[in-house]
């Protein structure tokens, strides 16, 4: 009797694949490998993933800020969820591997302070003061804003909604696509589910480690000129200007000189003419 393949077998090895369902499949991969490392590795300070597929295997960097936890004695939790993802989206064997990487910085990334305001109100700390703890936390970290919102039954059997935000936070046009970092978590409480969102938006650092390289695009930075460095098309421009203003004051006193010339042979006329009125008269 064969044995049956994996459902998403198919569609990873078919070579004959429409572009539509190869992204339909790759969004849905990694969909479905997102939700079981934020289940798996939550404690961990889980902080995202990122798939680099190449020709010979598929790597899966996991990002998180306890590295050591991810890995496991000896690596040993990184081969046992190597092999977990293998099993599952029916890779060949030695096809995918697993990676950790430690974020660089701990205050800025979402996803971390979501999972750790979640353990706070698992672990029953006020909700004023883990929001503030961590809107603190974040700022402190070289955040440029930072917003932090919880809604569900707090405190009374009526649910509500209460935020906190600080600093300066921007929510349209494409600068958000880079500048502002959102994670949602769902808190399982005796009550009921609360829901958490962190917004942050991330700082200009232009070796990228602590924030963002792209500057804003309402950002105007005036240079100052150096000293011995002179523009000689500058220099041309301005001698070329002068050199117009000098012949356009030469023109105006020409023409200021010929009116009055003008102007005298006029009277001139004028007392011939009446002169000689006078002597008929």
């Amino acid at each position: 009797m064969a044995t049956q393949q994996p459902p998403q077998e198919k569609f990873l090895h078919q070579k004959t694949l429409s572009k539509k369902r190869k992204f339909v499949n790759d969004g849905v991969f990694f969909s479905e490998l997102n939700e079981f490392l934020t289940r798996v590795l939550g404690e961990d300070g889980y902080a995202g993933a990122e798939v680099r597929v190449t020709p010979i295997r598929t790597e899966i960097i996991v990002r998180a800020t306890r590295t050591r936890e991810v890995l496991g004695e000896k690596g040993r939790r990184i081969r046992e969820l190597t092999s977990l993802v293998q099993k599952r989206f029916g890779f060949r064997e030695n096809q995918v591997e697993l990676f950790a990487e430690q974020i660089r910085n701990r205050g800025c990334c979402a996803m971390a302070q979501s999972e750790s305001l979640r353990y706070k109100l698992l672990g029953g700390l006020p909700v004023r003061r883990a929001c503030y703890g961590i809107l603190n936390f974040v700022m402190k970290n070289g955040a440029t804003g930072c917003e932090v919102v919880v809604s569900g039954k707090l405190r009374a059997q009526r649910a509500k909604v209460m935020k906190f935000r600080d600093g300066y936070l921007i929510s349209t046009g494409d600068p958000k696509n880079y500048y502002i970092q959102e994670s949602v978590r769902h808190v399982l409480m005796r009550q009921g589910v609360l829901g958490v969102k962190v917004k942050i938006m991330l700082g200009y650092d232009p070796t990228g480690e602590r924030g963002i390289d792209r500057l804003m695009p309402d950002q105007i930075k005036v240079h100052e000129p150096k000293e011995g460095n002179v523009n000689l098309n500058v220099v041309n421009q301005q001698q070329a200007l002068e050199q117009d203003l000098a012949q356009g004051q030469q023109m105006e006193e020409q023409q200021n000189m010929g009116a009055g010339a003008v102007q005298e042979v006029s009277q001139d006329q004028q007392a011939y003419q009446g002169g000689g009125q006078e002597a008929d008269w």
